[in-house]
């Protein structure tokens, strides 16, 4: 077999280089719309060590660890994969945001630019070293009743099409789709080089011999059905008339029926079942036993015409169409249902892995399937999650990361696995590009910038209430150290993730001490090696979020009163736009009973093109009376997420 060649493809020493194979173990940060009895019956199950029942996944990360994190459960179960990459090098990731009445176009994150420009770093070479990579891991990942389907541009989809024939083989290839889409133009401002591209390019293969495909239909044409079902019934039913003779010859369809002699080869079907047609009106007997009998193909009993490889019937999205979410990649839910309905059962699994805004995981659900949904960006994420929203009686999903480990993975790879000079060194670079001074001599401190004292997080745990004590009393020891610091003791404390409370009551901790507080998230950019040489990584402070609680016996009601976001990343234009504080929140979801473990989203309210005014109170009847732990998680228009923690106690 001819072999395609790319830069990187083999090593120094002329071996092949395999893709990476670290199973990271998944996060879960979220449970979506389950209820409380379904929440306890997963506990139950945990706690009687039996495998807790099915949940759909949405996950963040990054593809090239998030598909062999997979691995370990789903290798070999997986019924469909289909993906829709980044296949144009002027990709732009930039999105609408919707404010009230206005809208402004949200920039890409760093991350998925970087990512981007790393996938396009060598032109084609490097695109087909993380292609071959990816397609490497759906294979394993692949039922052998599985099917990939990959959604390409014409551009690039001769050269992928050699990558997928190298991994699932030639014999594994069934079709080269083409979507047209209706909406495509003719270039006429500029010379007449070449014919306007109005089509895509889907490639279909299977796993293997025993992968089967569900025929499918569209609608019929209407000239054919005016030139074909040109009888009509006492009834009214249009009907066409068909041969039924049988294609080859066999001796028991060969008899006379009603006078009428059989073809030379007999007919179609049997005596028997010839009665039963003649019995429900389905056969034409003509008065002339010369004449042949005919079926009869009633018009609405037509399934439509069979779908080929051309998908002409199928438009994109339109600025109307209510499924319509602003991502300039998204395709139509209809699209995904040919493809979905053709290769799965109800029950089967599909993988996306770079679903964007959703439409996989959206009809995945829709037509009663498993789905797992995953991609880098944050903001896909989150519209993803909103369009699940949307779907009456969704049923409860997982939003996953991989977290911690693959922050520990970054920082081994990075720093080497001595934990000493490890955790030193991570403290150093955290501190570089926060522009911040080292300082020696303390436990909790480990540096200063502007007056104020820096506490790292770590890169395996949330920043705790514990910690933030313990950062706190070691603050006033600075006093009267060689430590220039303000006149009022200030502490910015750095962290990845921080625990529910933190927030709130370390703040008014410190406020009690005299202290300015400030929390920062450090931003997944620092994982980048090449956004950090860059100098593309920025840290913002963490939102604050006030919430009004009142009680009455059982019932507990919240309204959000205030919301308070660092503006420093929100372009000015923007900030204009704003005209009150809950103009800047997006979606806001309650987890009534927080047992110290994932947040699960018991209720939510959020914007949407059609209801753009953001609901800001909620209640809840609690079953018994008790002590409970509330979360309330807001996200920004940026996709941002804040998160308050409330102790309750109902009578």
């Amino acid at each position: 077999m001819v072999e395609l060649l790319w830069e990187g493809k083999y090593d120094s020493g002329g071996h092949r280089k395999a893709p990476l194979k670290v199973a990271l173990p998944f996060q879960t940060v979220e449970t979506v719309n389950e209820s409380a009895q379904q929440r306890q019956h997963a506990l139950d199950l945990f706690a009687a060590s039996r495998d807790s029942e099915w949940r759909n996944r949405l996950i963040w990360g990054d593809k090239k660890y998030v598909l062999p994190a997979l691995l370990n459960e789903f290798a070999g179960r997986i019924n469909l994969i289909y993906i829709d990459p980044p296949f144009a090098t002027g990709q732009d990731f930039s999105l609408p945001v919707r404010i009230i009445d206005d809208e402004f176009v949200k920039p890409p994150s760093v991350i998925e630019v970087k990512a981007y420009r790393d996938t396009w770093a060598k032109g084609l070479d490097s695109y087909l070293a993380w292609f071959h990579d990816m397609a490497t891991y759906f294979r394993e990942l692949l039922a052998e009743t599985g099917s990939l389907f990959v959604h390409l541009d014409p551009g690039v989809s001769h050269y992928v099409k050699t990558v997928l024939d190298s991994i699932f083989g030639m014999e594994n290839f069934r079709n080269e789709i083409v979507w047209k889409r209706k909406a495509g133009r003719g270039e006429t401002n500029a010379p007449a080089i070449r014919f306007g591209v109005t089509a895509d390019v889907i490639l279909f293969y299977a796993k293997g011999s025993s992968t089967r495909l569900r025929r499918q239909y569209r609608e019929s044409n209407v000239d054919y059905i005016a030139s074909k079902f040109v009888h009509q019934g006492p009834d009214g039913r249009r009907y066409r008339l068909d041969n039924i003779t049988s294609p080859s010859f066999r001796q028991n369809l060969v008899y006379e029926y009603k006078g009428h002699l059989p073809p030379p080869k007999g007919w179609a079907v049997s005596r028997e079942r010839m009665e039963a047609m003649d019995a429900e009106g389905r056969l034409f007997i003509p008065d002339d036993p010369n004449r042949r009998i005919q079926r009869k193909r009633y018009l609405d009993e037509l399934e439509g015409e069979t779908v080929d490889s051309l998908w002409d019937d199928i438009p994109p999205i339109n600025s109307q169409a209510v499924e319509r979410v602003g991502y300039p990649t998204q395709k139509p839910e209809s699209l995904l249902q040919r493809i979905i309905e053709s290769s799965t059962d109800p029950g089967d699994l599909v993988l996306d892995c770079v679903c964007g805004s959703g439409t996989t995981a959206v009809v995945a659900e829709k037509l009663g399937r498993r789905w797992i949904a995953s991609d880098l960006g944050r903001f896909a994420i989150h519209t993803t999650r909103k369009r699940l929203l949307r779907i009456e009686n969704v049923t409860p999903f997982e939003v996953q990361n991989l977290g911690k480990y693959e922050r520990q993975l970054w920082q081994e790879a990075e720093f080497g696995k001595d934990a000493g000079p490890r955790t030193a060194a991570y403290r150093k670079l955290i501190l570089d590009l926060y522009h911040a001074t080292p300082v020696e001599g303390y436990v909790w401190l480990q540096g200063v910038k502007a007056g104020a004292m820096v506490h790292v997080g770590s890169v395996d745990a949330p920043v705790t209430m514990s910690d933030v004590t313990n950062v706190i009393a070691e603050t006033r020891k600075v006093a009267g150290s060689s430590i220039k610091t303000t006149k009022t003791p200030a502490i910015d404390v750095l962290g990845w993730d921080f625990a529910f409370e933190v927030h709130e009551v370390a703040s008014q901790k410190a406020a009690e001490a005299n202290i300015a507080l400030r929390f920062v998230r450090i931003p997944r950019e620092v994982l980048d090696k090449r956004a950090v040489e860059q100098g593309d990584v920025a840290f913002f402070e963490l939102a604050a979020l006030a919430v009004d609680v009142k009680v009455k016996r059982r019932i507990v009601s919240l309204m959000l009163t205030d919301f308070v976001i660092p503006v420093d990343d929100v372009p000015d234009d923007v900030q204009r736009t704003i005209k009150k504080w809950s103009e800047w929140i997006d979606y806001w979801a309650v987890d009534w009973d927080n047992k110290g473990d994932a947040f699960h989203n018991e209720w939510q309210a959020f914007r949407s093109r059609n209801r753009e005014k953001l609901e800001v109170q909620t209640s809840n009847e609690y079953p018994a009376p008790g002590t409970y732990r509330v979360v309330v998680k807001v996200i920004d228009i940026l996709g941002n997420d804040t998160t308050k923690s409330l102790d309750i106690e109902v009578m």
